[in-house]
């Protein structure tokens, strides 16, 4: 668990850098767990490449992985990165998306972009995305690290897609986490080495923002049903500030537990 002061550290840096690393915050054991599922996973659906820029003509993406394998449910909910992103969103956030991103040997450097680049939102802004980059391998210049460019988050418009732009490496050992504002000018590292490059993007969002990949369709309802209520909550079977999500006035968490519940609403409360 991380301590209030280790916590209110990152969110410090978040906001003046745009970024912060949690270092050591995985533990061997778990990332093991999830480089041997990836693994299985990348061979079972036969994972390529996809023909485009941004994802990479030397990289493999494997999406939606909380419908693929319980393994992965440890992942949105852990204690050393979910209360950072809890503080700088809120408790409400979502899940927006988790998926993984193997950059071999190879690749070339991802455009710089920004995670909100496609809101229709004057900038800066209060924070609507706040995503992370789990290192399951040590992440170097060399092989890729993510590169960034710090303090960008608090620029009044988003990168010029394809234009080069001086960034630095986020270099980080393996087992760290990459957490960062929305807004921050970012991209994937080159790989020179022969050597993959493994991350975990843990992406989340603001509750009254749509996620990036459709939760509620993209994943079972059998599988949702063994989801720890915090994780129900985060994949959006929950309603925000007592309004965004309800159902007929309900809850849709009461759609796995197959039990109507008092949900307070907001127009019930003034």
């Amino acid at each position: 668990m991380l301590s209030n002061d280790a916590l209110q550290g990152h969110l410090g840096a978040i906001a003046r850098d745009g970024y912060t690393i949690v270092e050591d915050a995985i533990s061997t054991d778990v990332l093991d767990a999830l480089t041997d599922d990836l693994t299985r996973l990348e061979q079972l659906f036969e994972v390529v490449p996809s023909p485009n820029v941004f994802e990479g003509a030397n990289t493999l993406r494997v999406y939606n992985l909380l419908a693929l394998s319980d393994v992965w449910q440890q992942v949105p909910v852990h204690e050393h990165v979910l209360p950072i992103v809890e503080g700088v969103l809120d408790r409400g956030c979502l899940i927006s998306s988790l998926s993984s991103i193997r950059i071999q040997p190879h690749e070339t450097p991802q455009p710089i972009h920004a995670d909100d680049q496609l809101m229709p939102l004057t900038k800066p802004h209060a924070p609507t995305v706040c995503n992370s980059m789990w290192a399951l391998t040590d992440f170097t210049d060399a092989n890729g690290a993510t590169r960034i460019m710090p303090g960008t988050h608090l620029a009044d418009h988003s990168p010029n897609y394809g234009e080069e732009y001086v960034s630095i490496p986020a270099e980080m050992p393996k087992g760290s986490v990459l957490i960062w504002h929305g807004s921050l000018w970012h991209g994937g590292g080159a790989n020179t080495t022969a050597d993959d490059r493994i991350g975990i993007a843990m992406n989340y969002c603001a509750g009254w923002v749509r996620q990036q990949e459709n939760q509620q369709l993209g994943i079972p309802v059998e599988v949702a049903r063994t989801f720890s209520p915090r994780l129900r909550e985060l994949v959006g079977y929950s309603v925000y500030n007592m309004l965004i999500g309800h159902i007929n006035k309900h809850s849709p968490v009461e759609i796995l537990d197959a039990a109507p519940g008092a949900t307070p609403m907001v127009w019930d409360a003034v």
